[in-house]
């Protein structure tokens, strides 16, 4: 049973619709995280700190077990870097919000 072009063109229009939508929530969702944690008071470039998300965003798909706390989450660093104003925003918005 094929479905005519008009109604095909009407499901597109309603996930597109849906889409947006759930893009308007994950961004707002993000966007309270980002300010509590402080990141609306820093001057930063946009392309760094597109660059920042994305790095955290690797380290929550690399596995759970580095997201199950934020006690472990300074050993799992590559570095040993010490805490700055970034990494206790990252790590104190993640797991409260997920």
């Amino acid at each position: 049973m094929k479905k005519p072009s008009s109604k095909i063109r009407e499901e597109i229009a309603r996930l597109q619709d849906q889409l947006r939508q759930a893009e308007t929530r994950e961004a707002e969702r993000i966007g309270r995280i980002a300010l509590k944690s402080g990141l609306g008071d820093i001057e930063i470039d946009e392309a760094e700190l597109q660059a920042a998300f994305e790095d955290v965003a690797k380290r929550f798909r690399g596995g759970k077990s580095i997201a199950t706390g934020r006690k472990n989450a300074g050993e799992n660093r590559s570095g040993g870097e010490p805490s700055t104003a970034q990494s206790p925003g990252a790590d104190a918005g993640g797991p409260g919000e997920a």
